[in-house]
């Protein structure tokens, strides 16, 4: 193997150019979404929006990061929905296969409502899950 091409395949697979990549990837997504939380914070409809609603671009994006990080909670709280709407038995059973099922969906939506705080989709920046919060399954 010639020197030129070792060099080459030695350069590609060096462990600072790898960390050099993800760190310009990172700093590229960071700059992104300031840039996109930015045109949505100065736009004049979220201005004049905000106040008529107690949906807002801020809570938009806390649901998000509520759904992301406590997503898990779907599945005990799918358990104690249908417990309480069909008896021990059958809502455990039936509960824990809908929690996992909600628990992907609010992931997914969780990132959805982080990625798209600063637009109003859906409108007036409403939840699209019921309920809000994955702790309000817990609530009478």
């Amino acid at each position: 193997m010639s020197s030129a091409l070792r060099l080459a395949l030695a350069r590609d697979i060096s462990p600072r150019r790898r960390v050099s990549r993800v760190s310009r990837s990172v700093r590229g997504l960071c700059a992104a979404m300031a840039i996109a939380m930015t045109v949505g914070a100065l736009s004049p409809d979220v201005a004049l929006a905000a106040p008529k609603s107690r949906y807002t671009p801020a809570r938009k994006v806390g649901r998000g990061f509520a759904n992301t990080i406590l997503g898990f909670l779907a599945i005990p709280g799918q358990m104690t929905v249908q417990t309480r709407e069909r008896g021990p038995a059958t809502g455990l059973l039936i509960g824990f296969g809908m929690g996992l099922g909600w628990f992907v969906a609010s992931e997914v939506l969780g990132v959805y409502e982080i990625l798209t705080c600063p637009f109003e989709a859906p409108p007036g920046y409403k939840p699209i899950l019921e309920p809000e919060f994955p702790w309000e399954y817990f609530e009478e």
